[in-house]
């Protein structure tokens, strides 16, 4: 792990392979070894960073919750102090709210997003008395022994046909959730809306998700896909919502071929400047 300082914070990450920047953020109750199949899978062609959020990993805890900005705006120093200019940004589940509040407060930072099991913010994509579900249930959560709700997520989290090896892999990796990293996730996201964003995305973005998703069904997909102008939607066949977890060969080729699409888009004389 290398570690970076922003704001007083000491962000720890994993960086490997060569190319263009490609950065993971991972989901929330979880750390950058969320992502080993993609560090292992992508870094043949591109410089793969995944952060520990703070409160996650072996990141620092935040003395108290911070605000969408705040997060943004640490996010954002991030990627200046460690990672080379205009990355892809690739974010999974509350990770697709990080990518998205960067492109809300530094549209210019990212060269593209790949929003995986996606939401607008739960309050964009998901019915009030859901997004107040979610918030109560994590709420509850802050301070027990993951041990006592972890197999209550896992169930949502991957399909019935997931390897065994793979479901028990996100649960040692879960086992080290600590309060802080919940609290950021209530109090940065926990009642987000990102649907005035959507229509703003001016850059190549794919929204990537599996077909048997629970926690963010595909109807949620194909309402970003409507509202983020030129987006492209891939959907992943029976898996669900950690599908980089449970398809990992056929995520890494959607991401393969999506950033080289991007970087052949840039490169012609129409392309992006």
């Amino acid at each position: 792990m290398e570690t970076v300082e922003i704001d007083g914070l000491r962000i720890a990450y994993q960086r490997v392979g060569r190319g263009a920047a490609l950065v993971l953020f991972h989901g929330a109750g979880s750390d950058s070894r969320l992502w080993r199949p993609q560090l292992e899978g992508l870094s043949d062609e591109f410089t793969v960073f995944a952060w520990d959020a703070p409160g996650c990993g072996q990141s620092d805890d935040p003395t108290q919750g911070l605000s969408a900005e705040e997060f943004g705006a640490i996010t954002a120093g991030f990627l200046r102090a460690a990672v080379p200019a205009k990355p892809h940004l690739l974010g999974l589940s509350w990770g697709s709210m990080v990518a998205l509040e960067v492109y809300r407060g530094y549209p210019w930072l990212p060269a593209s997003l790949v929003l995986t099991s996606a939401y607008a913010g739960w309050a964009g994509s998901l019915p009030p008395e859901e997004v107040e579900r979610r918030y109560a249930q994590v709420e509850a959560e802050i301070g027990q022994p993951p041990e006592k709700f972890i197999n209550e997520w896992l169930p949502t989290l991957f399909t019935h046909k997931a390897d065994p090896a793979v479901v028990a892999e996100a649960s040692r990796i879960m086992a080290g959730v600590r309060p802080a990293g919940l609290r950021i996730l209530l109090s940065a996201s926990g009642r987000a809306d990102y649907r005035p964003v959507l229509p703003t995305i001016s850059i190549p973005t794919l929204l990537l998700y599996g077909a048997d998703d629970q926690r963010s069904p595909l109807h949620v997909a194909r309402e970003l896909n409507r509202q983020i102008p030129g987006s492209k939607l891939a959907v992943i066949p029976d898996v669900g919502h950690l599908v980089q977890m449970e398809a990992p060969d056929a995520f890494n080729t959607e991401v393969r071929t999506f950033l080289h699409g991007v970087a052949v888009s840039a490169n012609t004389p129409d392309g992006p400047a």
